[in-house]
């Protein structure tokens, strides 16, 4: 399986986006109590992958495009122009925990291959491109555009953590507090859950997908792994063991290395496939955690929740996932 099957909607959104846009290009007002509000904050200084980019002054104009980058902008009050739907929600882009927050809608932008024509037409004065590739030749075309923020220093190929996301969005925005805020609310929430189910602690764990090309399972440093660490599980040491695919934040499985997904708790979601390709599979239906109701299948929105990763999408994933997990047979 290759690293675009895993990415899900990474790659079949940017084919199906190449003409998905929306009218919305007029500046917009941030909303009550933006966090980006004080212009007093600038010139600030973010450092990334690519070296330490400086935003001059209040950013205007805000494309963003890295997966999630929109959601976590609008979290912290401020309205992209123009924004890329990785996860193919349409209309503005962003999940339904988010899609309120637009006051005018952005114009969408392709995701893989963006037209650097379409961007530099919005007139942006800084471009997000936080949880990406972190390929050099986009970043430099970008930045020809306007000030160009992209992946974190230490963070490459979508392996940018939801706190590195929200933390170098907030400092590029001049809004370091709110997004210290907004993570200290995810934390909190966090948290809470763990501490109400002191079982899972220590409890190995396995994220699993299936696309049309077959099984996949994340490995260290996804945001869906990383979401069921912060309740309290350890990545199964099966899929440890595992190289990644050149992506770096999934491997794949074989029909006859499914037995490598068991663990105490497995999770795992379709990608542009029926669920019933999972939950039918004769292979899957051997693996010890799913014969003994310990697996979770999930779908729709809470698994574009569950894969989006931002504050607003965890906290939604947090209170749809968790019952879930309450009624399975998870000891």
């Amino acid at each position: 399986m290759n690293k675009p099957s895993l990415l899900g909607a990474v790659s079949a959104a940017a084919l199906l986006l190449l003409s998905a846009c929306s009218s919305g290009t007029e500046p917009a007002k941030p909303a009550d109590g933006a966090a980006a509000a004080d212009g007093s904050a600038f010139p600030v200084t973010v450092p990334t992958k690519f070296g330490d980019v400086t935003v001059e002054k209040k950013p205007e104009r805000v494309v963003a495009l890295g997966w999630g980058d929109a959601e976590t902008a609008l979290e912290l009050g401020v309205q992209p122009v123009g924004a890329s739907d990785w996860l193919q929600f349409g209309g503005t882009g962003v999940g339904p925990w988010d899609a309120a927050k637009y006051q005018t809608p952005p114009q969408l932008i392709q995701t893989l291959e963006p037209s650097y024509e379409k961007i530099a037409a919005l007139k942006p004065d800084l471009i997000l491109d936080v949880r990406g590739s972190g390929d050099q030749k986009r970043h430099d075309l970008l930045s020809k555009i306007a000030t160009t923020v992209g992946v974190p220093a230490g963070a490459d190929n979508y392996l940018t953590s939801a706190e590195q996301e929200t933390k170098t969005i907030a400092a590029a925005l001049g809004a370091k507090k709110q997004g210290d805020e907004l993570l200290a609310k995810v934390d909190k929430a966090f948290a809470a859950a763990a501490a109400a189910h002191p079982a899972w602690k220590g409890k190995s764990v396995t994220v699993a997908t299936r696309t049309a090309e077959g099984w996949g399972a994340y490995t260290e440093g996804d945001v869906r792994l990383g979401f069921l660490q912060k309740l309290g599980f350890t990545q199964s040491p099966s899929i440890a063991k595992l190289k990644p695919n050149s992506g770096g934040f999934s491997a794949s499985i074989s029909d006859e290395q499914l037995g490598l997904l068991d663990a105490n708790l497995i999770v795992a979601f379709p990608i542009f496939i029926d669920r019933k390709q999972i939950d039918g599979d004769p292979q899957w239906t051997l693996i010890p955690a799913v014969k003994d109701n310990r697996s979770i299948v999930i779908d729709g929105e809470l698994s574009n929740a569950f894969s989006a990763g931002t504050p607003g999408a965890q906290l939604y994933a947090l209170d749809k996932l968790v019952p879930l997990m309450e009624k399975s047979g998870l000891k």
